[in-house]
This record gives structure tokens, C-alpha cells and sequence, in this order.
């Protein structure tokens, strides 16, 4: 039996919130060799780029067909993961993904202005149930971090930015995600090395730190990253952008466990309540459509 467009897309979503969840974790890998915060995300996304030439190359005339609306989608995309990678150097990543993971409520705006989408009481009750979970794992609003450095801004805006972003990648549903994955891959360079280039010109990393990182990154980029970038900008064509925003809380909830197994971060009682909120608000919505479902056949 085939899964519907509808549960492989949630899947895909949900899929690619877990591989942000373990993004820190080569960010760090890198950054611990002593390379300058910038270049982590220059060499973070240059692997991935040089991997994909071949699909670049082989897609060119499609690639060319996307025009306009492709690379401002794929360019807005790759802007919010820009800051939010380089945010994550500069402060923690709790408060990194506290201010990104406001999405949704500019999702539900966005959507609500742009796409003309109703807020439904049962969407308005993920909602809170989703912001609940976060703010109980973060210890609750005594610790809502205010944006208080460049790092925390960075996070705020990219939620912004992303939020933008899943109302076009809804609207674009027409172009391929396979096109889309390269050119965001591609913008993602780019903006890493200008601001390089206006930071840390001449701080580059030396031959014995890329041979040293390369073994095990690339692998990484090829099983993790390349195929979490594919599903982040696929699964979002195909489901409302507040809902989108809701289902990438995944990655809190695969963050607080990696950082609890690899870094040491406590995980108690106040971790599970929140996993099982937003847990729930990423299943209310499919649970209540199943029930509904069933009542009207019987």
C-alpha cells in the first residue's frame, strides 16, 4: 500500500527537522580543529557543492528553466540555513534554535496574508502545544532569551527568513526539488564566502585541517546532509507552511537528545515533557484526521 503525498511529505519534513537536530554536531566537529567560525560553513557547504557539479552539470537546461522564481526561492532557503549555521558559532545552541523555532508563528501569518490560509483552532492548538514544549525543555519563560548578540539575531532573523521561504517553496511546488537542493547548496556558498571575505579574509584554514576533516565529513555531507537538504526543500511544496514550521521541531527534539548523549547536557523529566508536547503537536493533526476519517466511513 503507497503512502499519500500528504504522509510522505509530514515523513520528509519530519525527516529533515531530525538531520537539523544533528547539524551541530560536524559544525562543531569543525570549529574544534581550530578553523575560523566563518570558514566552518565555507568548507560545511563547498564539500556538498563540489559533490553535486555532476547533477549541476547534468541539469543545466532545466536548472536554466527555473529562472527567477528557482533561485529566489532556493536563495531565500539557503540564506536562513546560512545564518542559522553561523549563528550557531556564536552563541548557544539552545538559544539558536529557541529564537529560529519561532517559525511557525511567522509561518501562520505569512500564510494567513500571503496564501490566504485559515488558522484553525485545531492548528492554533499544535501551536501552543509546540511553543509549550520548546519553552518547557528551555526551562520555561524564565529563560526565553531575549536577543541579546549577534548570534541570537542571526538565529531570529533566519526564522524569519525561513518562514518566507516555505510560503515560496509552497508556491513553487512546480519546480523540481532536485534543482532546487543544487541551487541552494549553490546560494549557501556563495553567502558563506562573502561574508568571509568581509570578516575574515585572511584566516583560511591550511591543507593538514581539510585532509584532517575530510574523511569523515564527506560521508557525512553524502549520507546526512545532501539528503536532509533534498527532504527540507521537498516536503514543504506540499503542506502548508504553518504546518511545515510545526513538524521541523523534530529537530529540538533529536538536538536535546544528541546534545544530551555527545555533549553532556542534562535530560530529565523536564526534556521528556517537552519532546511528548511537541511530539503531539507534530500528531495532532494526522491523529484527528484518522479519527474524523473513520467516523464517516463507519
Amino acid at each position: 500500500m503507497m503512502m499519500s503525498l500528504d504522509l510522505r511529505a509530514r515523513l520528509a519534513c519530519l525527516y529533515a527537522g531530525s538531520v537539523w537536530g544533528l547539524f551541530w554536531i560536524p559544525l562543531r566537529g569543525l570549529d574544534a580543529t581550530g578553523m575560523h567560525s566563518l570558514w566552518v560553513t565555507v568548507v560545511y557547504f563547498g564539500v556538498p557543492f563540489i559533490l553535486l557539479i555532476p547533477v549541476m552539470a547534468f541539469r543545466f537546461r532545466e536548472i536554466l528553466a527555473g529562472g527567477g522564481s528557482l533561485q529566489l526561492t532556493a536563495a531565500l532557503s539557503a540564506l536562513a540555513i546560512t545564518l542559522y549555521s553561523i549563528s550557531i558559532n556564536f552563541t548557544d545552541v539552545i538559544r539558536v534554535m529557541l529564537l529560529f523555532y519561532l517559525t511557525p508563528i511567522w509561518s501562520a501569518l505569512l500564510a494567513r496574508a500571503v496564501l490566504g490560509e485559515v488558522i484553525t483552532p485545531l492548528r492554533m492548538i499544535a501551536m501552543v502545544l509546540a511553543v509549550t514544549g520548546m519553552l518547557t525543555i528551555f526551562g520555561l519563560g524564565a529563560t526565553f532569551p531575549l536577543p541579546g548578540n549577534i548570534g541570537d539575531w542571526m538565529a531570529l532573523i533566519a526564522g524569519m527568513i525561513w518562514a518566507v521561504a516555505a510560503v515560496r517553496l509552497n508556491r513553487d511546488s512546480h519546480l523540481p526539488s532536485v534543482d532546487m537542493t543544487v541551487i541552494f547548496i549553490q546560494w549557501a556558498l556563495i553567502y558563506s564566502i562573502v561574508a568571509v571575505v568581509m570578516v575574515a579574509p585572511g584566516s583560511g584554514p591550511d591543507r593538514a585541517m581539510l585532509t584532517g576533516v575530510l574523511p569523515w565529513l564527506v560521508p557525512v555531507i553524502m549520507i546526512m546532509i545532501i539528503p536532509g537538504t533534498f527532504a527540507s526543500l521537498w516536503g514543504p511544496k506540499h503542506l502548508s507552511p504553518v504546518l511545515v514550521g510545526l513538524l521541523f521541531m523534530s529537530e529540538i527534539v533529536v538536538g536535546a537528545i544528541s546534545a544530551s548523549i555527545f555533549s553532556g547536557d542534562p535530560f530529565g523529566w523536564r526534556e521528556v515533557i517537552g519532546i511528548t508536547l511537541i511530539a503531539s503537536a507534530s500528531l495532532i493533526e494526522p491523529l484527528w484526521s484518522f479519527i474524523a476519517g473513520g467516523k464517516a466511513s463507519s
